[in-house]
């Protein structure tokens, strides 16, 4: 296993020569199918006797139905957004991902401070400090990037739910009408995934194929990893029909 690093100045009280888990995350816009994916997944690892958990944006318990709350009014400014998500991010990773990293287990990232990153930079915040306050991060084994176009995209939104307020970005146009600023908005969101994918070396999925193609893709991209890593012979990735 390579050396274990955080992405920033990371936490003075974790000895990362104990964390000798695997951390995978699944990243992409809302609509990509990442539920799904991580289901499969999960069941998948398990089966192979892996210990897994999975985590995920606005699962912790000390600021969720805050964020929920907040969200709600419409009237969030973009620093106390960005503070909320980064208390999220931070009590996850001291009380879920750490904790199993330790323990050996492989956790799956239902997205990682990639998405932070992105819906931050998209909205204008300074790329420094977003990265500096997530620095306590610790880099994941493996980032795959379930990537779809805007139009794609849009079209699965509409068909499942109407335009939420903040995936549409309506907190920076407000003067569009919803569907204009949905396409603005995450056109940015996406153009700010792919710089990542080329900065930190994503392995991308093309989102619009069939659930079973995106598994098989998934499963051998992660067959590499913990295959490399942990120097045994994984099961071939196979997907039942």
């Amino acid at each position: 296993m390579a050396k274990r690093r955080f992405m920033g100045t990371g936490l003075p009280y974790v000895d990362l020569s104990e964390v000798n888990g695997h951390l995978l995350v699944v990243e992409g816009s809302d609509g990509v199918g990442r539920t799904t994916q991580l289901s499969l997944l999960r069941t998948w690892l398990e089966v192979q006797g892996y210990g897994v958990i999975e985590t995920g944006w606005t699962r912790s318990a000390l600021v969720r139905e805050s964020i929920d709350l907040a969200k709600a009014g419409n009237a969030l400014n973009l620093l106390t957004f960005n503070l909320l998500y980064a208390t999220d991010f931070a009590d996850r990773l001291e009380h879920e991902i750490i904790p199993a990293l330790r323990s050996g287990f492989v956790v799956l990232a239902d997205r990682y401070v990639y998405t932070a990153f992105a819906r931050a930079l998209a909205r204008g915040t300074d790329p420094e400090w977003i990265r500096r306050l997530y620095g306590i991060a610790i880099e994941p084994d493996l980032v795959v990037y379930l990537r779809v176009d805007v139009n794609t995209l849009i079209h699965r939104v509409l068909l499942a739910d109407s335009l939420d307020h903040w995936e549409a970005g309506l907190d920076q146009y407000p003067q569009l009408d919803p569907y204009e600023s949905f396409i603005k908005y995450q056109s940015d969101v996406i153009k700010e995934f792919d710089k990542m994918s080329d900065e930190y070396g994503f392995t991308v999925i093309d989102a619009r194929k069939k659930v079973d193609e995106i598994q098989r893709e998934l499963r051998a991209a992660i067959s590499a990893t913990l295959g490399q890593s942990a120097g045994a012979d994984v099961v071939a990735p196979t997907v039942d029909e």
